[in-house]
């Protein structure tokens, strides 16, 4: 099952996602096992899996700074970029989507691995 492209969620425009902040798509919204979080980060734009992997607190909750998003539970960081776990105590990577802008709209692309089918289970 491929939907890529043709799977592209448009989260927000531009301008209403302040520099620092996220904004949380829920996983029936976005077709995966897991909500994402699309942050904004000095005016480039990342999406994450929104579970931290040490403790399931939302990240899209976290502080987003410096290419990265601290966790608002126990503070275990996170690369914006590649979702590569950067802080004690988060140890295991999370998952990075492609996020695009076009037309002053943010559009999120999710990671085709993550995607289900439509029951919230990977399909078979």
């Amino acid at each position: 099952m491929t939907r890529g492209i043709d799977h592209a969620i448009p989260v927000c425009a531009v301008h209403e996602l302040q520099d620092g902040e996220a904004v949380r798509i829920p996983r029936e919204q976005a077709g995966t096992a897991d909500d994402i979080a699309v942050f904004n980060d000095n005016g480039e734009y990342f999406a994450l899996n929104d579970t931290c992997t040490h403790a399931r607190a939302s990240l899209s909750e976290g502080w987003v700074e410096d290419g990265q998003v601290e966790c608002p539970l126990h503070s275990g960081a996170f690369c914006l970029r590649t979702g590569e776990a950067l802080g004690l105590p988060a140890v295991t990577d999370t998952v990075a989507h492609r996020v695009d802008v076009q037309g002053g709209t943010v559009w999120l692309l999710p990671d085709e691995s993550q995607l289900t089918d439509g029951t919230g289970h990977e399909p078979a």
